[in-house]
């Protein structure tokens, strides 16, 4: 049983080899994330505070300031 297994250890090893080497030798091709990862990133962000700086700039909202005091009832009417 100790040779068949020491056999079949040795030939998994091999194809592990086989395969490293062939990954090795081969020309890696730029995939799209690797041509336009960075400007797609910076473009998106572009965009996002763009959007988002319009938005804080256009919209009158008093950040932070409580209503209290300065909201008040209108009367009713029957």
């Amino acid at each position: 049983m100790f040779p068949l297994a020491r056999a079949a250890q040795s030939l998994v090893a091999r194809g592990i080899q086989h395969t490293a080497v062939r990954r090795a030798h081969r020309k890696h091709e730029p995939t799209f994330h690797d041509k336009y990862g960075t400007m797609v990133l910076l473009g998106g962000a572009a965009v996002f505070s763009a959007v988002w700086g319009y938005v804080f700039t256009q919209l009158n909202i008093a950040w932070g300031f409580s209503p209290v005091g300065r909201v008040t009832p209108s009367e009713w009417r029957e």
